[in-house]
Protein backbone atom coordinates (compact mmCIF):
# COMPACT_ATOMS: atom_id res chain seq x y z
CA UNK A 1 0.00 0.00 0.00
CA UNK A 2 1.30 3.16 -1.69
CA UNK A 3 1.58 6.07 0.83
CA UNK A 4 0.29 9.60 0.46
CA UNK A 5 1.24 12.41 0.72
CA UNK A 6 -2.00 15.68 1.56
CA UNK A 7 -0.75 19.22 1.84
CA UNK A 8 -3.05 21.71 3.19
CA UNK A 9 -2.22 25.65 1.98
CA UNK A 10 -3.51 28.54 2.88
CA UNK A 11 -4.10 30.82 0.57
CA UNK A 12 -6.03 33.26 2.36
CA UNK A 13 -5.03 35.50 5.07
CA UNK A 14 -8.28 34.77 7.65
CA UNK A 15 -6.81 31.56 8.85
CA UNK A 16 -3.74 32.19 10.93
CA UNK A 17 -0.78 29.74 11.21
CA UNK A 18 -2.09 28.05 14.66
CA UNK A 19 -5.54 27.23 12.92
CA UNK A 20 -3.74 26.08 9.96
CA UNK A 21 -1.77 23.73 11.81
CA UNK A 22 -4.94 22.18 13.84
CA UNK A 23 -6.70 21.87 11.14
CA UNK A 24 -4.39 19.92 9.71
CA UNK A 25 -3.60 17.55 12.47
CA UNK A 26 -7.71 17.02 12.62
CA UNK A 27 -7.37 15.77 9.22
CA UNK A 28 -4.35 13.74 9.86
CA UNK A 29 -6.15 12.07 12.35
CA UNK A 30 -9.44 11.30 10.58
CA UNK A 31 -7.32 10.01 7.69
CA UNK A 32 -5.34 7.59 9.71
CA UNK A 33 -7.64 6.17 12.83
CA UNK A 34 -11.37 6.48 10.87
CA UNK A 35 -11.11 6.88 6.88
CA UNK A 36 -7.94 4.75 6.15
CA UNK A 37 -8.66 1.61 7.47
CA UNK A 38 -12.06 1.12 6.49
CA UNK A 39 -10.83 1.88 2.62
CA UNK A 40 -7.66 0.92 2.99
CA UNK A 41 -5.51 4.14 2.23
CA UNK A 42 -2.25 5.04 4.41
CA UNK A 43 -1.50 9.11 3.91
CA UNK A 44 -0.09 11.92 5.73
CA UNK A 45 -1.36 15.41 6.23
CA UNK A 46 1.00 18.27 6.59
CA UNK A 47 0.25 22.60 6.97
CA UNK A 48 1.92 24.93 4.63
CA UNK A 49 2.05 28.63 4.61
CA UNK A 50 1.28 28.63 1.23
CA UNK A 51 2.08 26.77 -3.07
CA UNK A 52 5.45 28.01 -2.87
CA UNK A 53 6.43 26.00 -0.03
CA UNK A 54 5.23 22.95 -1.35
CA UNK A 55 7.22 20.01 -1.76
CA UNK A 56 7.23 17.72 -5.22
CA UNK A 57 4.81 14.94 -4.76
CA UNK A 58 2.06 16.35 -2.65
CA UNK A 59 -1.65 16.80 -3.24
CA UNK A 60 -2.60 20.16 -2.13
CA UNK A 61 -5.76 21.22 -0.44
CA UNK A 62 -6.17 24.76 -0.82
CA UNK A 63 -7.76 27.03 0.50
CA UNK A 64 -9.11 30.38 -0.99
CA UNK A 65 -11.22 33.81 0.27
CA UNK A 66 -13.65 33.12 -2.65
CA UNK A 67 -14.23 30.52 -5.66
CA UNK A 68 -17.17 32.91 -6.61
CA UNK A 69 -19.66 30.27 -6.50
CA UNK A 70 -22.88 30.70 -4.51
CA UNK A 71 -23.42 27.31 -2.41
CA UNK A 72 -19.80 25.12 -3.72
CA UNK A 73 -17.22 24.76 -1.06
CA UNK A 74 -15.28 23.37 -3.49
CA UNK A 75 -13.80 20.60 -5.84
CA UNK A 76 -11.03 18.41 -6.75
CA UNK A 77 -9.31 17.78 -10.19
CA UNK A 78 -5.86 16.72 -11.55
CA UNK A 79 -3.37 18.26 -13.73
CA UNK A 80 -0.52 15.42 -15.14
CA UNK A 81 -1.29 12.91 -12.83
CA UNK A 82 -1.29 15.23 -9.97
CA UNK A 83 -4.56 15.67 -7.75
CA UNK A 84 -5.72 18.54 -6.16
CA UNK A 85 -8.77 20.39 -4.56
CA UNK A 86 -10.06 23.71 -4.06
CA UNK A 87 -11.89 25.27 -0.93
CA UNK A 88 -13.58 28.09 0.07
CA UNK A 89 -12.98 29.85 2.98
CA UNK A 90 -15.94 30.55 5.18
CA UNK A 91 -16.54 29.62 8.67
CA UNK A 92 -16.90 25.78 7.67
CA UNK A 93 -13.71 26.10 5.95
CA UNK A 94 -12.86 23.01 8.03
CA UNK A 95 -15.40 20.77 7.21
CA UNK A 96 -14.74 21.35 3.42
CA UNK A 97 -11.32 20.54 3.24
CA UNK A 98 -11.98 17.28 5.18
CA UNK A 99 -14.56 16.57 2.38
CA UNK A 100 -11.98 17.60 -0.20
CA UNK A 101 -9.31 15.68 0.88
CA UNK A 102 -11.06 12.25 1.97
CA UNK A 103 -12.92 12.49 -1.75
CA UNK A 104 -8.92 13.01 -3.14
CA UNK A 105 -7.99 9.97 -1.41
CA UNK A 106 -10.56 7.57 -2.49
CA UNK A 107 -10.74 8.70 -6.10
CA UNK A 108 -7.98 11.02 -7.22
CA UNK A 109 -9.04 10.66 -11.03
CA UNK A 110 -12.37 11.16 -10.78
CA UNK A 111 -13.78 7.88 -12.36
CA UNK A 112 -14.51 5.65 -9.96
CA UNK A 113 -17.59 3.65 -10.29
CA UNK A 114 -18.70 0.64 -7.23
CA UNK A 115 -21.70 -1.88 -8.32
CA UNK A 116 -25.10 -1.24 -6.37
CA UNK A 117 -28.80 -1.32 -6.58
CA UNK A 118 -30.21 1.49 -8.53
CA UNK A 119 -32.37 3.99 -6.83
CA UNK A 120 -34.43 4.32 -9.51
CA UNK A 121 -37.02 0.96 -9.16
CA UNK A 122 -37.36 1.15 -12.83
CA UNK A 123 -33.30 -0.04 -12.89
CA UNK A 124 -31.21 -2.81 -11.95
CA UNK A 125 -27.90 -2.85 -10.92
CA UNK A 126 -25.79 0.12 -11.84
CA UNK A 127 -22.43 1.84 -11.06
CA UNK A 128 -22.31 4.79 -8.77
CA UNK A 129 -19.58 7.17 -9.07
CA UNK A 130 -17.54 7.06 -5.70
CA UNK A 131 -17.94 10.16 -4.18
CA UNK A 132 -17.66 9.34 0.00
CA UNK A 133 -18.91 12.90 1.26
CA UNK A 134 -21.29 13.34 -1.17
CA UNK A 135 -24.53 11.98 0.06
CA UNK A 136 -23.72 13.08 4.27
CA UNK A 137 -22.01 16.02 3.24
CA UNK A 138 -24.15 18.28 5.00
CA UNK A 139 -22.70 20.27 8.78
CA UNK A 140 -25.53 18.28 10.57
CA UNK A 141 -24.02 15.38 10.04
CA UNK A 142 -20.50 16.27 11.20
CA UNK A 143 -18.35 15.29 13.92
CA UNK A 144 -15.29 16.97 15.62
CA UNK A 145 -11.36 15.75 16.06
CA UNK A 146 -9.49 17.79 18.54
CA UNK A 147 -12.04 20.44 18.50
CA UNK A 148 -12.08 20.62 14.81
CA UNK A 149 -15.00 20.08 12.42
CA UNK A 150 -14.85 17.52 9.68
CA UNK A 151 -16.70 15.87 7.23
CA UNK A 152 -18.59 12.48 7.71
CA UNK A 153 -18.22 10.04 4.99
CA UNK A 154 -19.65 6.78 3.85
CA UNK A 155 -17.98 3.22 3.96
CA UNK A 156 -17.61 0.84 1.41
CA UNK A 157 -20.70 -0.89 2.64
CA UNK A 158 -22.93 1.71 1.58
CA UNK A 159 -23.40 -0.28 -1.78
CA UNK A 160 -24.34 -3.40 -0.04
CA UNK A 161 -27.39 -5.31 -1.65
CA UNK A 162 -29.28 -5.00 1.43
CA UNK A 163 -29.42 -3.63 4.98
CA UNK A 164 -27.52 -5.70 8.20
CA UNK A 165 -27.64 -5.61 11.49
CA UNK A 166 -24.43 -3.97 13.46
CA UNK A 167 -22.91 -2.73 9.64
CA UNK A 168 -21.78 0.58 9.38
CA UNK A 169 -22.59 2.31 6.20
CA UNK A 170 -20.95 5.87 7.45
CA UNK A 171 -18.57 6.60 10.05
CA UNK A 172 -21.23 8.37 12.31
CA UNK A 173 -23.79 6.47 11.80
CA UNK A 174 -26.37 8.92 10.61
CA UNK A 175 -27.13 6.46 7.71
CA UNK A 176 -28.95 3.94 7.99
CA UNK A 177 -29.08 1.95 5.33
CA UNK A 178 -27.39 0.81 2.30
CA UNK A 179 -27.30 3.89 -0.46
CA UNK A 180 -29.18 6.00 1.68
CA UNK A 181 -28.88 9.87 0.91
CA UNK A 182 -29.37 12.39 4.07
CA UNK A 183 -30.70 15.97 4.01
CA UNK A 184 -28.83 18.15 1.18
CA UNK A 185 -26.75 14.88 0.24
CA UNK A 186 -26.87 13.88 -3.63
CA UNK A 187 -25.04 10.51 -5.56
CA UNK A 188 -24.99 9.83 -8.82
CA UNK A 189 -24.85 6.68 -10.87
CA UNK A 190 -24.30 5.50 -14.32
CA UNK A 191 -27.35 3.25 -15.71
CA UNK A 192 -25.52 0.33 -18.24
CA UNK A 193 -28.97 -0.25 -19.97
CA UNK A 194 -29.50 3.01 -20.72
CA UNK A 195 -26.07 3.99 -21.10
CA UNK A 196 -27.48 7.62 -19.23
CA UNK A 197 -25.97 9.09 -15.95
CA UNK A 198 -28.64 10.38 -13.35
CA UNK A 199 -28.53 11.69 -9.80
CA UNK A 200 -30.42 11.91 -6.35
CA UNK A 201 -29.98 15.55 -4.88
CA UNK A 202 -31.75 16.56 -2.46
CA UNK A 203 -30.90 19.96 -2.40
CA UNK A 204 -31.84 20.33 -6.65
CA UNK A 205 -35.20 18.47 -5.46
CA UNK A 206 -35.77 17.56 -2.01
CA UNK A 207 -38.25 14.76 -2.95
CA UNK A 208 -35.44 12.26 -3.63
CA UNK A 209 -36.78 11.99 -7.70
CA UNK A 210 -33.79 10.62 -9.92
CA UNK A 211 -32.76 13.25 -12.79
CA UNK A 212 -31.27 12.09 -15.94
CA UNK A 213 -28.05 13.92 -16.80
CA UNK A 214 -27.34 12.17 -20.43
CA UNK A 215 -25.00 10.38 -21.71
CA UNK A 216 -21.22 10.90 -20.51
CA UNK A 217 -19.02 12.87 -23.45
CA UNK A 218 -16.48 10.64 -24.27
CA UNK A 219 -13.82 13.63 -24.19
CA UNK A 220 -14.76 14.60 -20.55
CA UNK A 221 -11.43 14.82 -18.86
CA UNK A 222 -13.19 12.86 -15.62
CA UNK A 223 -16.35 11.45 -14.98
CA UNK A 224 -16.68 13.52 -12.14
CA UNK A 225 -15.97 16.89 -13.78
CA UNK A 226 -18.80 15.67 -16.79
CA UNK A 227 -21.03 15.15 -14.11
CA UNK A 228 -20.63 18.37 -12.00
CA UNK A 229 -20.70 20.34 -15.50
CA UNK A 230 -24.14 18.40 -15.88
CA UNK A 231 -25.59 19.40 -12.75
CA UNK A 232 -24.24 22.73 -13.18
CA UNK A 233 -26.34 23.07 -16.24
CA UNK A 234 -29.28 22.04 -14.61
CA UNK A 235 -28.66 24.20 -11.69
CA UNK A 236 -28.30 26.86 -14.10
CA UNK A 237 -31.56 26.06 -15.90
CA UNK A 238 -33.29 26.19 -12.47
CA UNK A 239 -32.24 29.63 -11.64
CA UNK A 240 -33.53 31.08 -14.64
CA UNK A 241 -37.05 29.09 -13.47
CA UNK A 242 -36.86 31.36 -10.22
CA UNK A 243 -35.82 28.42 -8.32
CA UNK A 244 -32.34 28.18 -5.89
CA UNK A 245 -29.95 25.29 -7.60
CA UNK A 246 -26.63 24.05 -6.26
CA UNK A 247 -24.73 22.08 -7.72
CA UNK A 248 -21.85 19.41 -6.55
CA UNK A 249 -17.71 21.10 -6.45
CA UNK A 250 -19.12 24.14 -8.82
CA UNK A 251 -16.40 26.39 -8.62
CA UNK A 252 -15.94 29.09 -11.54
CA UNK A 253 -14.88 32.68 -10.40
CA UNK A 254 -11.97 34.79 -9.89
CA UNK A 255 -8.85 34.64 -7.30
CA UNK A 256 -7.31 37.47 -5.89
CA UNK A 257 -4.60 39.56 -7.30
CA UNK A 258 -2.18 38.24 -4.96
CA UNK A 259 -3.25 34.64 -5.62
CA UNK A 260 -2.64 34.78 -8.86
CA UNK A 261 1.33 35.85 -9.02
CA UNK A 262 4.21 34.11 -9.91
CA UNK A 263 5.03 32.50 -6.53
CA UNK A 264 9.15 33.08 -5.76
CA UNK A 265 11.24 30.42 -3.80
CA UNK A 266 14.63 28.70 -3.14
CA UNK A 267 14.13 25.21 -4.99
CA UNK A 268 13.20 25.72 -8.81
CA UNK A 269 10.82 22.62 -9.02
CA UNK A 270 8.79 23.81 -6.66
CA UNK A 271 8.52 27.50 -8.06
CA UNK A 272 7.39 25.40 -11.24
CA UNK A 273 4.85 23.52 -9.93
CA UNK A 274 3.83 26.09 -7.79
CA UNK A 275 3.35 28.67 -10.31
CA UNK A 276 1.17 26.19 -12.48
CA UNK A 277 -1.09 25.46 -10.03
CA UNK A 278 -1.99 29.27 -9.35
CA UNK A 279 -2.26 29.56 -13.19
CA UNK A 280 -4.68 26.27 -13.38
CA UNK A 281 -6.66 27.44 -10.53
CA UNK A 282 -7.11 31.04 -11.65
CA UNK A 283 -8.15 29.32 -15.34
CA UNK A 284 -10.78 27.05 -13.77
CA UNK A 285 -12.39 29.81 -11.48
CA UNK A 286 -12.24 32.70 -14.17
CA UNK A 287 -15.18 34.90 -13.97
CA UNK A 288 -18.31 34.58 -15.17
CA UNK A 289 -19.25 35.83 -18.47
CA UNK A 290 -21.82 38.96 -18.58
CA UNK A 291 -25.30 37.49 -17.72
CA UNK A 292 -24.44 34.06 -16.80
CA UNK A 293 -24.89 34.25 -13.27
Amino acid sequence: MSLVHVALVSQTEKIKPAQLSAASAALQKQVARDFGPLWGIQATVDAFPDLKKLPLGYWPVTVVDDINEPGAGGFHSDRNNQPFALVQWDEDWTVTASHECLEMLADPYGNKLAVGQSLDPTQGQVQYLVEVCDPCEDKQYAYAIDGVVVSDFYTPNYFDSAPARGVRYDFTGAIERPLQVLENGYVSWHDPVSNHWFQVNLILDPSGKPVDIGVLDGSAKSIRNWVDGQVRKHREGLRKGGKIGYGPHAAVGKITEKTSKAVKAVDQAQVCRGEALIDQISRMIRPHPAGNR
